[in-house]
């Protein structure tokens, strides 16, 4: 570390003012974003809880650093209109065309990872009963509610699906095949995907987690509590469902009109 050199001092023998003046040093002279000055930190800890283990160093110089507070990103979502957009632009009855609209119809009727929807199996989903089992991280299963919609597309979907694969040898369980039979990929549905914003002309970047976005902001947006949001979408932890509570601009001025007394 060439701060270090220029103090004569090897980084072991660092004490935390030196290391204080080390990150208000590169703060100010280069002109750090927060993300960029906590990583560092977050290295240079990492670097002397090393040094601990092996038992070179006694006392961590980090240990009573505080790192810079980051600023929390606010989810990218589709608007109402716009998720409406990409559903109508999937009209064909093929079985691409269904395919594609039946992963769209469950990603947003369900809040579902694009993993966990690809990794479905037909013996997953209840279509009499409008539920979805599905297995998330840590394989914790949970059960998701499907609307109508996503089960009459679901049923067109299984019945073209059936047409194209009963007479193929080696056709994997998976529920969204490509069309020789293998299981559909995550590049394929994005490629399949990004055509369609294109199509549609959403002045957004427009990928398979946008929809797991939406579905939650939307949810929360029409006054769905924050722990059956959480359940749905598979979160271990309700800090981590909680960034949708930023609602848009737009929301919040319609709630104010609607619930102040004065709106």
């Amino acid at each position: 570390m060439s701060f270090l050199k220029s103090k004569r001092l090897k980084p072991e023998s660092a004490d935390p003012e030196i290391l204080s003046d080390y990150f208000w040093k590169i703060k100010s002279e280069k002109n750090l974003k927060p993300t960029t000055l906590f990583r560092r930190i977050e290295s240079l800890r990492a670097f002397y809880r090393y040094q601990i283990a092996e038992g070179r160093i006694e006392n961590d110089p980090t240990l009573h650093f505080k790192t810079p507070h980051l600023p929390e990103k606010v989810p990218q979502t589709l608007d109402i209109a716009e998720v409406q957009k990409l559903l109508d632009a999937v009209s064909g009855e093929d079985f691409r065309h269904l395919r594609t609209r039946a992963i769209l119809e469950l990603l947003y009727a369900t809040g579902m990872r694009v993993s966990e929807v690809l990794g479905l199996r037909p013996e997953s989903i209840s279509l009499e009963q409008g539920w979805v089992r599905v297995f998330g991280k840590g394989a914790k299963e949970r059960l998701i509610p499907m609307h109508d919609h996503a089960r009459t597309v679901l049923r067109r979907y299984y019945a073209v699906r059936q047409d194209v694969f009963a007479d193929k040898p080696g056709v994997q369980p998976e529920l969204f095949l490509s069309r020789l039979g293998k299981r559909l990929s995550r590049v394929q549905f994005w490629r399949d995907l990004k055509a369609l914003a294109k199509l549609t002309g959403i002045n957004q970047n427009v990928f398979p987690h946008l929809l797991r976005h939406t579905f939650a902001s939307h949810l929360l947006e029409r006054g769905a509590d924050l722990r059956s949001i959480q359940e749905m979408l598979g979160h271990s932890s309700l800090t981590t469902t909680q960034i949708y509570t930023h609602l848009k601009p737009a929301t919040l001025k319609s709630s104010h009109q609607k619930f102040h007394p004065r709106g």
